[in-house]
């Protein structure tokens, strides 16, 4: 339990660190903000494809637990799994495309 916390706190600087990169005007001769941004854009796109697939993963475990109990509920099941799976990805997509606008 002591280590997921360290890794929670970890992320939670590491979150906290992107709006104030985000904040900074960029310098006249220097590219250190832009160097900053691409930092913070890769922990970005990080954070959300970690959190994309662990969402994934448990998705699709729960829909071959539910089809391995109720086989005859197989197809409603897997409908819902791929909705489910499309919504996650699409949030993802979004963290994409917003990082890459900024960025």
């Amino acid at each position: 339990m002591k280590k997921i916390a360290m890794w929670m706190t970890a992320l939670a600087t590491v979150a906290l660190m992107a709006p104030a990169v985000f904040a900074q005007s960029a310098p006249a001769e220097t590219g250190n903000a832009r160097g900053l941004m691409a930092i913070a854009a890769g922990f970005g796109i990080a954070i959300a494809a970690f959190g994309a697939a662990f969402g994934q993963g448990r998705v699709a475990a729960a829909a071959c637990e539910g089809i391995a109990r109720n086989p005859g509920a197989g197809g409603a099941v897997r409908a819902a799994m791929i909705l489910g799976l499309v919504f996650i990805e699409t949030l993802v997509l979004f963290t994409f495309v917003l990082i890459y606008l900024k960025a």
